[in-house]
């Protein structure tokens, strides 16, 4: 009996996974979510929307993202061949538009005039807040102070855009507050409001439909591919890991392919311990938060624990129900860049190439810093370039002074 393929077998009917992800909500959200279900089903099968949605990804959004050769990276690593597919050249200057403005024309199909959006690192919010500018829908984003005064920028551009920003001062005052004020507000408003989740993460259809509305990204980068080096694949494909929408946007594509390795990149931090870190799949444990049942950071008592990464978007403690079931599988590996190697990351490509990536997104290129020099200089490895890092100039500046003076410091007193 043949084995059922990966990229168009799951999630099962009732949003599962295998044993992960289904629909973990109070009673008062399942009308909506079943609303939802329904209107994305009726859209899917519409040949108007996705003739719409096609068009304004096209001449609004930029896409096709280019698919570029880094030939000085690749030359001075002195391995393999590094292609970036270049979604940090997209409208707003990140993945997060693709999916956004697919929610949007559902939430106007739906009739219901105000969306409300969580948001980390700032790129999902300020595309959010530019989907509703565009279609005139009325937009609340909720961020962790901790995340706004690292993403001042972020902040100015959805307030700019019209959206209401709401600061979020409970918790660790993340990205995982910022979900459950979300959640508080979409139960109140439930027959004006949709919510535009940003990632594969909450209940069911979020994962699945978050994930379908990112899949052009490695449709396009296999016609590239073919198109540039007369391959339909590469050897290795790698994206950074927070709830995993831009990983799996990429991954979907080869997912049937057992020659491609897939490699996702989680938030290593500033060390192993719980709360030192980001990396589910380094201490993580199975249970249900907001919505989905996946892999937890979680202590022993069940209580989620406190995350940290010097990426806003990566500082999550949980990750999309689909990546667990497909590295159990043996599909997707998983590994961790630490804060040091990220912000190193995002230097070298700055001077290599030109490029400033998101600090989400240095943390998969600083897999591939260690990788690559490995690998033969006829393989081909493809990264997903998921943001664009002028958000984050403010963080490496004085995460360069702190640790330029503690260097400093270091040399004056070696004991």
């Amino acid at each position: 009996m043949a084995k059922p393929r990966l990229s168009t077998s799951y999630p099962d009917e009732r949003g599962y996974f295998g044993p992960y992800g289904g629909r973990f909500v109070a009673e008062t959200l399942m009308g909506p979510i079943e609303e939802l279900e329904r209107a994305y089903r009726k859209a899917q099968k519409s040949r108007q929307f996705r003739r719409e949605l096609e068009q304004l990804l096209k001449d609004y959004c930029g896409r096709p993202t280019p698919l570029y050769h880094a030939r000085r990276l690749s030359e001075e690593l002195g391995g393999a061949q590094i292609y970036l597919k270049r979604e940090d050249l997209l409208h707003t200057g990140a993945h997060k538009i693709n999916n956004a403005l697919g929610q949007a024309l559902l939430t106007r199909r739906m009739g219901k005039p105000r969306v409300i959006a969580e948001t980390g690192a700032g790129q999902h919010g300020v595309a959010t807040a530019t989907a509703a500018a565009l279609l005139g829908l009325e937009c609340v984003v909720y961020m962790g102070t901790e995340d706004m005064e690292r993403q001042r920028l972020n902040v100015y551009r959805m307030r700019l855009l019209g959206a209401e920003v709401v600061g979020v001062d409970s918790g660790s005052r993340t990205l995982k507050d910022a979900i459950n004020e979300a959640l508080r507000d979409w139960v109140t408003n439930v027959e004006t409001t949709h919510y535009i989740l940003g990632s594969v993460l909450g209940p069911h259809p979020f994962p699945a439909m978050v994930r379908d509305f990112h899949s052009v990204i490695g449709e396009e980068a296999r016609r590239q591919l073919r198109e540039q080096t007369g391959r339909w694949e590469p050897d290795v494909a790698i994206a950074c890991v927070g709830g995993g929408s831009n990983s799996i946007g990429l991954f979907r594509a080869f997912l049937d392919s057992r020659k491609v390795r897939l490699i996702g990149v989680e938030a290593g931090g500033s060390g192993g311990g719980l709360g030192e870190h980001a990396a589910r799949f380094e201490g993580g444990s199975l249970g249900v938060l907001q919505g989905t049942r996946t892999l937890v950071l979680q202590d022993q008592a069940g209580q989620v624990a406190p995350t940290a990464s010097v990426s806003a978007g990566l500082d999550y403690p949980a990750i999309g129900p689909e990546h667990v079931f497909l590295y159990e599988r043996g599909r997707i590996e998983f590994t961790s860049a630490d804060d040091a190697r990220a912000v190193e990351a995002f230097h070298r490509l700055a001077h290599t190439e030109g490029i400033l990536p998101a600090l989400e997104t240095a943390h998969a290129i600083a897999e591939v810093l260690e990788l690559a020099p490995r690998l033969g200089r006829k393989q081909i490895v493809l990264v997903n370039l998921s943001g664009r890092g002028d958000k984050d100039v403010e963080s490496v500046m004085a995460w360069d002074r702190r640790h330029g003076e503690q260097a400093a410091e270091d040399q004056e007193d070696p004991s």
